[in-house]
């Protein structure tokens, strides 16, 4: 049961929340991901106190002292290294205690993404630390990277394990085409205006709660959909306001995605058509439940408008956006109203960003170069939220009435899989499905607020 504290309108604790959690970053940015490993736990938890003051806070994050962000997170591995008491360790969740390797299997990491095939050192327990630096331009980068130089001078103890470079394509898209990171969850107290205020949701699908998502779905120590505090690690100054993240390397095939549009479509129109049926919106983002015919770029650049659509009300038999879309499957908003399932449990915060230059327009062969999406997924439930998501939602048709069809965009589909779209006066089914999006690694890490995180640096072995 919900303690008192919790019982009344939760404020959050802004200063104390790392802000790439609540916060989206700049738009162009430039960045990089890199992972560390912690030899000597004195280095180690040196190093992070000389991060910390640097830190963008959920308070602070649109006018940081460099105009750039920084944000750090660690693996259950990388708690042991600098010294968390076991019994802090053992508090932790199964699934973030065995890692994202382990859990492969459920998440459909098989065949060509399997964790034998990732990206060494992704899925090792040599991953301690991961830290993002992200900034509007190249200076102000550059910037950031000496503070982490600057960081780790004199530290043999922390060694530099992996770096991946991951700035903003000059399309502002991802390499499939599509504007990503549309309809995020609004999230109670976050301080950020709703797509949808309050009142203003004419379908309710979110019955008696309006379009917000109560905190404790994203952070440890506020109060959740179903009442109550969700479980922490111990002790609670290490576990409130943090929260998990699932990070994931993929590499997207793009050529195999345009020879699969070319070779199911009679015509470039009716490729761009395939493309958003199987995704649920046009490359602009204008969704299809809004716009089912044609692309519709103002709709898509009007934030009020391109969220503003329910499933079961404007398109129950998916003949607009088919039931297994991306995007449907995602977050099947209303279409699930009729059954036990609420929706609002298991939708997670989501902050991709893309990596490598882009495949050359209308070019249909592979040339080998590295390029894709790091998908960060956060939330405080990894199985409940990240792991459901993808087990149940994008590789299980079940929920929508599909059978074994699979997500069509991120399943783990291997070159037999089916897609169906639903239309008059006969049905289509696209078959062999191969796998567009390729696991090239993850980790499951734990993201501490800012006083944990000084609470780490402080430790004695």
């Amino acid at each position: 049961m919900a303690d008192s504290t919790t019982r009344r309108a939760q404020e959050l604790e802004l200063d104390d929340i790392q802000g790439t959690l609540l916060r989206q970053r700049p738009s162009p940015y430039t960045g990089a991901y890199f992972l560390l490993r912690v030899d000597e736990a004195t280095d180690g938890r040196l190093f992070l106190k000389r991060l910390v003051p640097h830190l963008a806070s959920a308070a602070r994050w649109w006018d940081p002292p460099s105009r750039a962000w920084l944000s750090v997170a660690l693996s259950h591995a990388g708690l042991r290294a600098l010294g968390v008491p076991q019994a802090s360790l053992d508090s932790f969740p199964d699934a973030f205690r065995e890692g994202m390797a382990a859990r492969a299997d459920r998440l459909g990491d098989t065949g060509e993404s399997a964790p034998a095939h990732w990206d060494a050192p992704l899925g090792s327990p040599d991953v301690h630390l991961a830290v993002s630096a992200f900034a509007p331009d190249d200076a102000a980068l550059e910037s950031l990277l000496q503070t982490g130089r600057d960081a780790l001078r004199d530290l043999s103890g922390v060694r530099l394990i992996y770096r991946l470079e991951a700035s903003q394509l000059p399309t502002k898209r991802t390499h499939l085409g599509f504007v990503d990171g549309i309809g995020e969850p609004d999230i109670e107290g976050a301080g950020v205006a709703s797509v949808l205020q309050a009142g203003q949701d004419p379908y309710g699908y979110l019955p008696g709660f309006g379009p917000t998502i109560k905190a404790g779905e994203f952070l440890l120590g506020y109060e959740n959909q179903l009442g109550r505090l969700a479980p922490m690690p111990q002790p609670e100054t290490l576990a409130r306001n943090g929260t998990y993240v699932a990070f994931r390397k993929l590499h997207l095939k793009v050529a195999d995605f345009r020879r699969y549009l070319r070779d199911n479509a009679s015509s470039p129109d009716e490729e761009e058509l395939l493309a958003a049926k199987m995704v649920g919106r046009w490359r602009s983002g204008a969704p299809l439940v809004l716009a089912p015919e044609h692309d519709d770029p103002d709709l898509a650049a009007d934030p009020t408008r391109a969220n503003d659509f329910a499933y079961a009300q404007d398109d129950p038999a998916g003949l607009r956006c088919p039931m297994g879309a991306h995007i449907r499957r995602m977050n099947p908003r209303d279409a699930l109203s009729d059954t036990l399932v609420d929706v609002r449990l298991h939708r997670a915060l989501r902050r991709g960003t893309t990596y490598g230059p882009l495949l050359p327009e209308g070019e249909l062969e592979d040339d080998g170069v590295e390029r894709g999406i790091v998908f960060i997924f956060m939330g405080a439930d990894l199985v409940r939220q990240f792991e459901f998501l993808k087990a149940q939602w994008a590789n299980d048709g079940d929920f929508v009435g599909l059978g074994t069809e699979k997500d069509p965009l991120i399943g783990d589909n291997d070159g037999t899989g089916t897609f169906t779209i639903p239309r008059h006066p006969v049905r289509r089914r696209l078959q062999q499905l191969p796998r567009f999006a390729l696991t090239k690694g993850g980790e499951y890490l734990f993201m501490p607020g800012i006083r944990a995180l000084n609470w780490l640096a402080e430790l004695e072995t």
